[in-house]
């Protein structure tokens, strides 16, 4: 198995899993949470795949399919072993996001677009499927929010691009670019840093 679809496959079981608590804590009934879980797990991919021409990963292999059905059974059973629904969540989103960033970016590389373009398809592979997940669920997105989220993509998927021409050995490559996505996420919270927040406060006339 290529080391890319290795990810893309752990990225789709971190991200069902992630919808899954998600549907959860929202109380939503077993379809409900299924659908929850397959439009987080592929919802940045789909749309990657589309803007680039490319055949819809898991329209193609359903081994995606197959994955995410697992993986939500998984969820649905051991969900108590998970321990709590928001660390859990925070967790499984966090490896998910850092393993699609790498997944989105590879892909831009192999269809020989800008490097821009490559960050920004990492960028929208990680996050578009939680964006979708958090609408669904009546949830404001976290990437919409102050949290440093879409930074942290930004940032792996610029270290995969610029080491990617380097010497370096691709797992290796994989293995930092990765950690520094789920290393800016981690530290943003620990020490609750976030972006500034830009609003205007309206003054009520008397």
């Amino acid at each position: 198995m290529k080391l890319i679809l290795l990810i893309d496959i752990l990225g789709t079981i971190a991200f069902a899993i992630s919808g899954v608590l998600t549907a959860l804590n929202k109380r939503l009934d077993p379809f409900g949470i299924l659908i929850i879980a397959f439009v987080t797990a592929v919802g940045g991919g789909t749309l990657r795949d589309i803007l680039i021409d490319a055949n819809v990963a898991w329209m193609r292999n359903l081994t995606y399919v197959y994955v995410i059905l697992g993986s939500t059974i998984f969820a649905v059973i051991f969900r108590k072993r998970l321990g709590y629904i928001r660390r859990s969540l925070f967790l499984f989103d966090t490896i998910g996001i850092a393993l699609y960033t790498i997944v989105g970016v590879e892909k831009g590389i192999a269809a020989g677009f800008h490097p821009i373009i490559c960050i920004a398809l990492g960028t929208m592979t990680a996050c578009f499927g939680g964006v979708l997940r958090d609408i669904l669920c009546n949830e404001i997105p976290i990437i919409f929010r102050k949290e440093i989220y879409a930074t942290a993509c930004i940032l792996g998927a610029l270290a995969y691009f610029l080491l990617h021409f380097t010497p370096i050995s691709e797992d290796f490559i994989v293995i930092i670019s990765g950690s520094i996505v789920i290393i800016v996420r981690l530290f943003a919270v620990y020490f609750n840093l976030s972006l500034p927040c830009i609003y205007r406060k309206d003054k009520l006339e008397s």
